[in-house]
C-alpha cells in the first residue's frame, strides 16, 4: 500500500471510521497517529445537506482531527453501499462510530450484525449518555455533559454560577477512553480470537474525569464547590499577582510552605498562628493568599519564577496560547508538528503527547479530500474494476 503510515506501532490494524464532529474523530486520531490503516467513510457529496458533519473541511478544527487517514465515499443507506461496507468489515479490525445509539441498528451495522461477518471485529461506540437507559436517545453535546457530569458546578469563582471549561473536555476524554477501550479489546483478542463492543459516553467520561472530586462525595460525603484559582485541597496553591501580570504557585505541605515564605521574604508567616498548619492555612486561605500576594506584587513574573525555581517551589507562568507555543520547553518537546500538504506547503498540527522509543508517531499525511482514496481502498479490499464502476454508476460512492 502506497499510503504512508504515521508509526509502525499499530500498522497491522485496519480501522473503518464512521465518526463525525469531535468525540469519535478524537478516538480515531489516536489510532491513525500510531499507524493504523484508517479509512474514513463519508457520505457521498451529492447526498450531503449543507457542509456535512463537522463543518468546513478546511477549518483548523477539522484539519487537526483528521490527519493520517484516507477517505472514501460510501452511501450506507443504499443496499449496494451497505453490502460494500460489510465486505470491508470482513477484513477490518475495528469500526468506530458516534451515531445516536439507534442509528447503527437502523443501518444494520450494530455489533451483533458485524460480529456475524467478522468475529474478530471490535466496534467502538461513543454516545452522549450511553447505549441504553432512560437517556439513551437524547442527543449528546459537550457542554450538556459538562453540566450533567458535575464539572460546571466546581469551575469558576465562588458564587459566580456554573462555568464551562474552555475546551470540549467531555468530547475529548470520551474519544480518548474509547481509543483505550479499543486497544484493550485488541489485546484481549490476541488471547480469545474474538472482538468486543467497546462503549463509552460523554457523560461517563466527564464523571470519570472528576476524579478526586467525585471520590470526595462517594467516600467522604463532601460536595465540592467552586474554588476559582485556588486548589480545593492543597493550600496555598493558586494564582498570584506580580508586578507585570500573574503566576501560578503551588506550595502544598509544610516544607514547601516554609520554602515559599523564606523565598518571598516573609519568614514570619511560618509561625503565624493563622497559618502554622495546613488546616489553619485552609481555614484562613483568603488572608493567607493576600499575605503572599502583598509580596509577589513587588517583582515581575520572570523574577519570581527564577527565584522560586532556584529554591524548589513549584511555580509557572500563565500563558496565552501563542506564548505557550513560544516557550523553550514546549519547542523542545516538539508537540507542534509540521507536515507537507500535497501542494508542498506546510501545515502545523498538535502532535501526540506521549512518545515511544522504537515506533514514534509522525504526521505523515494531511487530511484527505473527501472521497480521495475511494477506488484505491476498494481495490485493496478485493473489489474488481467492474464492481467499482458499478458503484460509481449507482452513485453509491
Amino acid at each position: 500500500m502506497s499510503f504512508p503510515r504515521a508509526s509502525q506501532a499499530l500498522s497491522r490494524f485496519t480501522v473503518l471510521d464512521l465518526t463525525r464532529v469531535r468525540s469519535g474523530p478524537t478516538c480515531v486520531r489516536q489510532l491513525a497517529d500510531w499507524g493504523a490503516n484508517v479509512i474514513k467513510i463519508e457520505t457521498p457529496p451529492h447526498l450531503e445537506k449543507g457542509e456535512g458533519p463537522g463543518g468546513p473541511r478546511d477549518n483548523a478544527d477539522f484539519q487537526n482531527l483528521h490527519r493520517n487517514k484516507r477517505s472514501i465515499n460510501l452511501d450506507l443507506k443504499s443496499p449496494q453501499g451497505l453490502a460494500a461496507f460489510k465486505r470491508l468489515v470482513e477484513k477490518a479490525d475495528v469500526v468506530v462510530e458516534n451515531y445516536r445509539p439507534d442509528v447503527k441498528d437502523r443501518l444494520g451495522i450494530d455489533y451483533e450484525s458485524l460480529k456475524k461477518i467478522n468475529k474478530g471485529i471490535v466496534l467502538g461506540s461513543i454516545s452522549g449518555f450511553g447505549q441504553d437507559g432512560p437517556y439513551r436517545d437524547r442527543p449528546g453535546f459537550d457542554q450538556i455533559a459538562q453540566g450533567m457530569g458535575g464539572l460546571m458546578s466546581i469551575t469558576g469563582l465562588p458564587g459566580q454560577g456554573p462555568v464551562r471549561v474552555g475546551i470540549p473536555v467531555a468530547d475529548l476524554c470520551a474519544g480518548l477512553f474509547c481509543a483505550i477501550g479499543i486497544l484493550t479489546a485488541l489485546l484481549e483478542r490476541d488471547v480469545s480470537g474474538e472482538g468486543q463492543w467497546v462503549q463509552t459516553s460523554l457523560l461517563q467520561a466527564q464523571i470519570f474525569m472528576l476524579d478526586f472530586q467525585a471520590a470526595r462525595w462517594l467516600q467522604m460525603g463532601e460536595v465540592a464547590q467552586q474554588a476559582g484559582n485556588n486548589h480545593p485541597t492543597s493550600i496555598p496553591t493558586g494564582v498570584f499577582k506580580t508586578k507585570d501580570g500573574h503566576i501560578n504557585i503551588a506550595s502544598t505541605g509544610q516544607v514547601m510552605w516554609e520554602r515559599l515564605c523564606n523565598a518571598i521574604g516573609a519568614s514570619e508567616l511560618i509561625n503565624d498562628p493563622l497559618y502554622s498548619s495546613s488546616a489553619l492555612r485552609s481555614k484562613n486561605r483568603d488572608a493567607c493568599n493576600a499575605a503572599i500576594e502583598a509580596k509577589t506584587a513587588a517583582k515581575t513574573s520572570a523574577e519570581w519564577i527564577d527565584i522560586f525555581n532556584k529554591v524548589g517551589v513549584p511555580c509557572g507562568p500563565i500563558y496565552s496560547i501563542d506564548q505557550m507555543f513560544a516557550d523553550e520547553q514546549v519547542k523542545h518537546l516538539g508537540i507542534a508538528q509540521p507536515a507537507k500538504r500535497p501542494d508542498g506547503s506546510e501545515q502545523v498540527f498538535v502532535g501526540q503527547p506521549f512518545a515511544l522509543s522504537r515506533t514514534p508517531s509522525h504526521i505523515v499525511a494531511t487530511p484527505p479530500a473527501q472521497g480521495q482514496h475511494t477506488d484505491e481502498v476498494l481495490k485493496e479490499f478485493g473489489f474488481a474494476d467492474a464492481e467499482i464502476a458499478a458503484l460509481h454508476q449507482a452513485k453509491v460512492v
